[in-house]
């Protein structure tokens, strides 16, 4: 049966190599998908784990990706929470996303450095309102000294650092404020506690009970961050399963159409084939097992092409955050392999229901 099913597939080398396409192309939409969208969201947590931050408090209104909601709270904010015992550092931070979804944070140097310092590349920290800190991944091609335009303002850049520290771009908290008229205003507080997280509950307590802050929302950073996921994300849930649903049907109906014209092409042969005793579980054996060597042909080269892909987009695009996710090759593989086998139940069926004398007959 393996060289009858080989030799049906090299007969007909184009029909199996644009199915074979078709299952890679299914393959290569999930898994770009969510490698867009997954990768958005671990590339979010990882800078903002590079912060340097154990608990962030903000204001009850505020979107969890900051800076969708603007600047809600006073800068005074931080004077408060720095009187809490058991705090070390409080760093107030006006986030401002542009249309381009980049992320530009507004700080107050001192502290937000305190956090964690910026590993500096070359420059200085900021020595005006006008100077814009850049990290090393929205660096090239740029150098200090180069005039950067952000939010329609130009700025200085003073300092290039290694990626990893929320945003890709810092200017100064009253510049920013400034810019969009925020002044004076903070959209996140980032804090850092002593002995983390042994104090995390404790301070937390005390910020709730502090006058004018019971309506904040304060979180620990492991509960902040593991708030993004596609189960607590609908639209990313929804937009994840669109994309499956799309490329299941893209597989199923490249495999039956496929299948089912090969079936009416061979009538004859799988007249031949009853007529010497074939029995229906081997026709259809025979179908299915050429569809099965369809499908790993096409996720072999779908997953091969999606892992090139992104090598080849994370070296032109090291900001896009394509990060296929290793889950999602192994669903991937079923969603194609089985969409495929369903595709060619039918003519799989069709062909073992001929009659072998009208097959014979058939021309």
């Amino acid at each position: 049966m393996n060289k009858l099913v080989a030799g049906n597939l090299v007969h007909r080398p184009l029909r199996s190599l644009i199915s074979a396409l078709a299952i890679a192309i299914e393959v290569i939409m999930i898994l770009s998908i969510t490698a867009i969208l997954l990768g958005k969201i671990s590339g979010f947590k990882t800078r903002q784990n590079g912060i340097g931050m154990d608990m962030i408090v903000r204001p009850a209104t505020t979107n969890n990706f900051l800076g969708m909601s603007g600047a809600g709270a006073s800068i005074k904010v931080a004077d408060v929470l720095r009187k809490i015992p058991h705090i070390k550092v409080v760093a107030p931070v006006n986030i401002q996303i542009t249309g381009s979804l980049d992320s530009i944070y507004g700080i107050e140097y001192d502290s937000f450095n305190a956090l964690l310092p910026f590993q500096y590349l070359s420059g200085t920290s900021f020595q005006g309102p006008d100077d814009v800190i850049i990290d090393d991944y929205a660096a090239p091609g740029k150098k200090v000294g180069d005039k950067l335009q952000i939010l329609n303002h130009d700025f200085r850049i003073c300092g290039i650092v290694r990626h990893g520290k929320g945003a890709r771009k810092f200017i100064p908290i009253d510049t920013m404020g400034k810019l969009n008229q925020t002044e004076g205003k903070a959209s996140t507080f980032y804090v850092q506690t002593e002995n983390s997280p042994q104090y995390q509950e404790d301070v937390r307590k005390a910020i709730m009970v502090t006058p004018g802050m019971s309506t904040y929302d304060v979180r620990t950073a492991d509960e902040y961050l593991s708030s993004f996921s596609p189960d607590k994300l609908p639209y990313m849930n929804t937009a994840i399963k669109v994309v499956v649903g799309i490329s299941l049907v893209i597989g199923f109906l490249v495999i039956f159409q496929s299948m089912y014209t090969a079936v009416m092409e061979r009538t004859r042969e799988i007249g031949v084939l009853k007529s010497l005793g074939a029995s229906r579980a081997y026709i259809v054996s025979l179908v299915m097992r050429e569809t099965a060597v369809i499908a790993a042909a096409g996720i072999i080269l779908g997953i091969v092409t999606s892992f090139v892909l992104s090598t080849a987009l994370n070296a032109r695009f090291p900001t896009l955050d394509f990060d296929i996710n290793l889950p999602w090759v192994w669903k991937s593989v079923m969603i194609a392999f089985v969409g495929a086998l369903l595709g060619a139940v039918y003519p799989a069926l069709k062909a073992a229901s001929k009659d072998p004398i009208d097959a014979l007959a058939y021309e």
